[in-house]
């Protein structure tokens, strides 16, 4: 009986490795032949899952937006009773990548991230990715809103807009990637910008809007 191949999983351990020497050497150093001997898989096999170089970048890629967004996920999951607002900050910190354990991924991430600007294939599954990030952070910031003004707002509260503050969320995430990588702040230093930055919008939330004269 010929034996079965897991061809879904063969492809998740190829772009682990991808992932491994991008960290090591950067997208320029990756070549199938070294992908194929890290992943300790044939040339052959990695030809069958991926016909060009391309093709198993784009694939790593979406492995590793998945990944955060796993991530994002079971973090919510975790504290089904946390608020809205303090689930908004854990999914901020969890995409921003600020714990050691994630710093190979987060290497990677700014590395494709780079290479995504001079790549439309690359550049459509970022794309992706972020729409589906994006899409978590407008539902949160909405729910934290509609508490704000469930915890006595006044009506004339400034105006709010979930989208706009979802994408300054992931903005400002990945600019604190960027920032810690280099030193330039320390992780914990990276979660106080994201917990100031909510603490202000909470402050706007619920602050009347003065009469006008």
């Amino acid at each position: 009986m010929p034996k079965q191949v897991d061809h879904a999983g063969r492809r998740h351990l190829i772009a682990e490795a991808v992932c491994r020497l991008a960290d090591e050497r950067g997208l320029e150093g990756v070549t199938l032949r070294d992908v194929a001997a890290r992943a300790q898989v044939s040339m052959g096999a990695v030809q069958r899952c991926f016909r060009t170089k391309e093709e198993m970048l784009v694939f790593t890629l979406g492995h590793i937006g998945e990944q955060v967004g796993e991530r994002v996920r079971a973090r919510l999951v975790r504290s089904p009773a946390q608020s809205a607002r303090t689930a908004l900050g854990h999914a901020a910190t969890e995409v921003s990548l600020l714990d050691e354990a994630h710093r190979a991924e987060a290497r990677v991430w700014l590395a494709f991230l780079a290479q995504a600007a001079v790549d439309e294939s690359l550049a459509r599954t970022l794309r992706s990715n972020y729409a589906a990030l994006q899409g978590v952070f407008v539902r949160l910031a909405a729910e934290a809103a509609k508490s704000a003004e469930g915890a006595g707002a006044a009506e004339g509260a400034a105006p709010f807009d979930p989208l706009v503050e979802a994408r300054t969320l992931l903005a400002l995430a990945d600019g604190l990637t960027a920032h810690v990588l280099i030193g330039h702040l320390g992780p914990q230093e990276a979660r106080e910008v994201v917990h100031t930055h909510l603490e202000n919008l909470w402050e706007c939330l619920s602050r009347p809007a003065h009469p006008a004269s």
